[in-house]
């Protein structure tokens, strides 16, 4: 895990073993993360500091079956829980200068509003301010769209 993720990890956190084969996740728990990094090349090339987080199984030995050492699989671990906060997708946001800004649909129109992150995850990040609970914004927005821009939904809830 990259370093800078990892000094959010603690132990005893929950955590899923993802993409390993099978045809569910599986339940593990954190149980150390080692306190010396090593430095990785990644696949584009850019030097990494990584730290090793070691997990523990939770639930039976037959819900793993055909997982063996060495295996590629993907981990999400829990490193904070919120109740009713703002999340917008990844692919909403975009930089006006060095403020985040998104979309949000106002009267069929898109309307440009900066935001402030807090969490930010592999797929969406916690808004702190700037749209709240329920607001609807532009996922990828191309060139095409600016503040005031007719919009209409497309697909999705």
């Amino acid at each position: 895990m990259l370093s800078v993720d990892a000094v959010r990890v603690r132990a005893g956190a929950p955590a899923l073993i993802q993409r390993w084969g099978g045809e569910h996740d599986l339940p593990a728990r954190v149980r150390t993360i080692e306190p010396s990094a090593f430095t990785k090349i990644s696949a584009l090339g850019v030097e990494e500091q990584r730290v090793n987080v070691i997990l523990d199984f939770e639930g039976e030995p037959e819900q793993r079956q055909g997982l063996g050492d060495g295996f590629r699989v993907e981990t999400a671990i829990l490193v904070a829980a919120k109740d009713e906060v703002p999340l917008v997708p990844l692919g909403a946001l975009f930089r006006v200068g060095r403020v985040w800004t998104v979309f949000v649909e106002r009267d069929g129109r898109a309307v440009a509003v900066p935001v402030v992150l807090g969490l930010i995850g592999t797929e969406s990040a916690e808004v702190q301010e700037g749209v709240g609970v329920g607001d609807r914004v532009v996922l990828y927005p191309s060139d095409r769209v600016n503040d005031g821009t007719r919009i209409r939904p497309r697909g999705g809830p």
